[in-house]
């Protein structure tokens, strides 16, 4: 008989079992993040194989739509490496998904597998792919599925997971991305650099903004800054993903003075800009387009007109204090249980 989540014998909290969990939980996580902001409307999603005395095998992630899914890339790895029928665990940072789309259900990949046991991070909210963790656990050849949520000993696991997923979620949800601000603040508490200089943050900082571009599947900033700054919004300082798709670049825009010359030359950089005149029609329009995760790079106007609206989900103020000494950084949920990251934070963990 197959033991199912809320069923399961829990694990000791020393048992081999549980730390090769958390390790492998570690490294499908992790690889996952790099995946952030590459695999729109997907989720970005990371799978661990391990072995039964808990070795690892294999670490795979959905690198983009279309592309195969976390569970088949392990898989398919573990092949290569000559190892597959030596899996016996499997780790998922979201439900596998149990429907045709443009690729096979990976629930009946890891049903016709060797792995016996499956692990999931959080359960698939997207209606029409949910359903795996079932399948997994029926029909005559049963495997034994549990949820990180179920074993307090896994909770670190679990609240990352959810913020992986966080902007997925939401979109599918609520019909809305993940929107997370950005908003740098010199030792007076202004937002306009020194004049001549395009920022006043610590070399580290600027690293973050780029990661965080990187990171997201869209940019939203207001005709205020193109006017005053005239930025690019490329990505630098660290590597963009490789053939990245179009990506949305959303201006905020209500009396046409957004520049063509500007939205020529972000086309040419690989944005597809998009006028907006109405801050609270700009969600909307994001998840229309498929976007899971935003960033609102934007002046101080926008983010508090942002701000009044409730139009964000977490904020990341970076407090320059100079004098050498390193940036503070301050990140607010909008909305979460007390312990809830946000997908900045989980980028800060596992540096995507």
């Amino acid at each position: 008989m197959t033991i199912v989540s809320d069923k399961a014998q829990q694990i000791g909290e020393t048992s081999p079992s549980l730390t090769a969990v958390r390790a492998g939980f570690q490294q499908a996580i992790k690889e996952a993040v790099q995946t952030m902001g590459a695999t729109a409307p997907n989720p970005s999603v990371g799978c661990a194989l391990l072995d039964g005395e808990g070795r690892l095998l294999a670490v795979g992630a959905h690198p983009a739509a279309g592309q195969a899914h976390a569970e088949i890339m392990a898989l398919e790895q573990a092949r290569m490496r000559g190892v597959l029928e030596q899996a016996r665990i499997a780790l998922v940072t979201l439900e596998p998904c149990n429907h045709h789309g443009r690729t096979p259900p990976c629930s009946e990949a890891l049903k016709q597998s060797p792995v016996q046991t499956i692990w999931i991070g959080t359960r698939d909210p997207n209606p029409m792919a949910a359903g795996g963790a079932a399948h997994l656990a029926a029909g005559p050849a049963p495997k034994e599925v549990r949820f990180v949520a179920e074993e307090p000993a896994l909770a670190t696991f679990a609240r990352e997971c959810q913020a992986l997923n966080a902007p997925f979620t939401q979109r599918v949800t609520q019909g809305r991305p993940w929107l997370s601000v950005k908003q740098a603040l010199d030792e007076q508490g202004s937002m306009i650099p020194p004049k001549g200089q395009k920022t006043f943050t610590s070399p580290a900082s600027l690293r973050l903004a780029h990661q965080l571009r990187r990171a997201c599947d869209a940019l939203v900033t207001g005709v205020g800054t193109v006017l005053a700054d005239t930025p690019s919004f490329t990505v630098r300082h660290v590597a963009d993903h490789k053939a990245r798709a179009s990506r949305p670049l959303i201006v905020l825009d209500r009396h046409n003075r957004l520049p063509r010359a500007w939205v020529y030359a972000r086309e040419a950089e690989g944005f597809h800009v998009e006028q907006c005149r109405d801050l609270s029609a700009m969600p909307a329009l994001l998840g229309e387009m498929g976007v899971n995760w935003a960033l609102i790079e934007a002046g101080p106007t926008l983010l508090e007109s942002v701000k009044a609206a409730g139009l964000w989900d977490d904020w990341l103020t970076i407090h320059h204090r100079g004098g050498g000494e390193a940036d503070h950084y301050t990140m607010t949920l909008r909305h979460g249980e007390d312990g809830a990251i946000s997908p900045i934070q989980l980028l800060r963990i596992y540096g995507g």
